[in-house]
């Protein structure tokens, strides 16, 4: 990889892991719910008027983008809106990848290796290490809604695979519009209209900066940044870059909202990331009778179907709170091996 683009690599890194303390600040102007239905909506206009029709079956769309759109990051700004502190966020939705592991296993039948399954152990530790920790300094039920959002990612991973859209900016942007409409409604029935009118009413350059930054820095220049790399370099050499976000979503928060780290933390820290790039990274095996024909056979997932598959560009998150269709890690390693693939 050239300096440029490693360069590049770090900084979409830097970027998605900043982002956690960006959402942080964005939820003291904003409810939560409303915060998500407004960053869908400025990630999704004007941009659905610029990348065309939508290229991929409505069905998988709408799919998505309740359970990713809705179901992830509705719980994730409410969980962090409750309490859970945004370096911690950036880490702890790390663990989608063995959710998306085990749920691809479910309902695809895809056998992981003993090495993805050590993996999953590891990375479980460390989520009971940082949930030990969390329970007796902060609120465990705010701790508890981002393993859900977490849970909900793994799922629209495997959906995203299921849809294997031919063009992921495309399939993303069309995905964006989905949330916005349910959010919208959700926050009127929780948050109350008086209460999203007071914060739309008080909106100032701090809070019209956070919906910038989610929804455009973090989502076109992250996606496309990341996606153009993918294009050029085989997903074995990228997706470890994405290893940095929770080091950048840990760092970012201690400097700019002062949230200190203790020794459990970087513990949990250490086990997850081990955990999730033996996840995410090791090769996985199938089971002969799970062979998908057609596009359905394409990959989006940690969990790969082996070099014969055929592989669709995978659409990938920042943040873990980017609307990110797989997690950066989530990309195959095998069956890319570089521009056109």
């Amino acid at each position: 990889m050239r300096p440029a683009h490693l360069a590049l690599a770090v900084l979409v890194a830097a970027v998605w892991g900043v982002n956690f303390t960006v959402i942080e600040i964005g939820l003291g102007h904003f409810p939560p719910l409303l915060f998500s239905a407004l960053r869908f909506l400025v990630a999704a206009l004007p941009a659905v008027f610029l990348v065309g029709r939508p290229k991929t079956a409505w069905k998988w769309i709408l799919a998505v983008g309740l359970v990713l759109g809705v179901a992830k990051f509705g719980l994730l700004f409410v969980g962090m809106d409750a309490g859970m502190p945004a370096g911690l966020s950036s880490l702890v939705l790390q663990i989608q990848s063995v959710f998306t592991a085990a749920i691809a296993f479910a309902v695809l039948g895809e056998r992981p290796t003993r090495v993805r399954l050590l993996g999953m152990a590891v990375a479980l530790a460390g989520i009971g290490v940082a949930a030990a920790d969390e329970g007796a300094s902060g609120p465990l039920g705010a701790f508890a809604l981002v393993i859900a959002a977490a849970a909900c990612w793994g799922a629209s991973n495997v959906l995203t695979r299921k849809a294997s859209p031919p063009d992921a900016l495309n399939f993303m942007v069309w995905v964006s519009t989905v949330p916005v409409l349910p959010l919208l409604g959700l926050s009127l029935l929780t948050e109350g209209p008086d209460r999203d009118l007071a914060a739309l009413r008080a909106l100032d350059w701090q809070g019209a900066g956070t919906l910038v930054y989610v929804a455009w820095v973090t989502t076109v220049f992250g996606f496309g940044a990341w996606g153009w790399l993918l294009h050029r370099h085989p997903a074995s050499t990228v997706a470890p870059f994405s290893l940095l976000v929770p080091v950048f979503g840990m760092t970012s928060a201690a400097v700019f909202l002062g949230e200190s780290v203790s020794g459990p933390r970087w513990c949990a820290a250490a086990l997850l990331v081990g955990g999730v790039a033996l996840t995410s990274l090791a090769p996985a095996r199938k089971a002969a009778s799970t062979v998908l024909p057609g596009p359905a056979a394409a990959t989006a997932s940690p969990v790969t179907q082996g070099p014969a598959a055929p592989t669709a560009a995978p659409a990938v998150h920042p943040d873990g709170a980017v609307p990110a269709l797989v997690h950066p890690v989530d990309v195959p390693a095998a069956g890319r091996t570089g521009a056109g693939s």
